[in-house]
């Protein structure tokens, strides 16, 4: 088949992540590698700046991580989702970073009020009033400082399941854990995460109306 009718096909039924990675694996296919770059390049660096708090490195790890599937392509075992291969493929690379911070002593930092995503205000508030909107960025940098002082576990369940969207089942496969931990390590990161959150109860920002208390937030 030549490399136009097949671009055509493409274009028609688009590869699927497991597909267009075998593409990359058989045939080093760069229009392949680019769909998934695509797909999952902005998730992934969310995801690496949310664990880590460091919006620039969360980039650089996310550079990191693609690089090394492409260039650890011929190696690669289809053994599930290509997405849980590649989150948790992310989130190690997290630890890594993690752990590398940790033994030079440095504190991450919360992210930058440009890095929040469209939803995350209703974290903390699902109807802000229009004279509210620097209120509510205050908040969104308080649930972001207060997130990136869980522990890692709390942290990374929260983390898939609110800013990523994943289901418990889906985390369970990515962390390799049952999904009765997963639900463990949620309520007790939510509850860790109100608790930091309630030391502000009494700063003005919390008494703003109307929005709903930091012990309402669900995920």
């Amino acid at each position: 088949m030549s490399e136009g009718i097949r671009a055509v096909l493409t274009s028609i039924f688009p590869l699927t992540d497991e597909q267009a990675m075998w593409r990359v694996q058989m045939y080093d296919d760069p229009q392949a590698f680019a769909r998934i770059l695509q797909r999952w390049e902005g998730p992934i660096q969310r995801l690496c700046t949310r664990i880590t708090g460091y919006p620039h490195r969360g980039e650089d790890l996310a550079q990191e991580a693609f690089a090394k599937i492409y260039a650890k392509r011929e190696q690669y075992k289809p053994g599930g989702k290509f997405s849980t291969f590649l989150w948790r493929l992310a989130l190690n690379l997290c630890y890594d970073e993690l752990r590398r911070l940790k033994r030079r002593r440095e504190s991450p930092l919360t992210v930058d009020d440009e890095e929040h995503e469209p939803g995350e205000r209703s974290f903390l508030s699902s109807e802000p009033t229009p004279d509210s909107s620097l209120v509510q960025e205050e908040r969104a940098a308080l649930v972001r400082e207060a997130l990136a002082k869980l522990p890692e576990s709390y942290r990374t369940v929260l983390v898939l399941r609110h800013y990523q969207d994943l289901k418990f089942r889906e985390i369970a496969d990515v962390l390799e854990i049952p999904e009765g931990t997963v639900k463990s390590r949620m309520a007790e990161g939510l509850t860790q995460l109100n608790q930091l959150l309630h030391k502000n109860k009494d700063r003005d920002l919390w008494n703003h109306k109307p929005t709903r208390r930091p012990e309402a937030l669900m995920l």
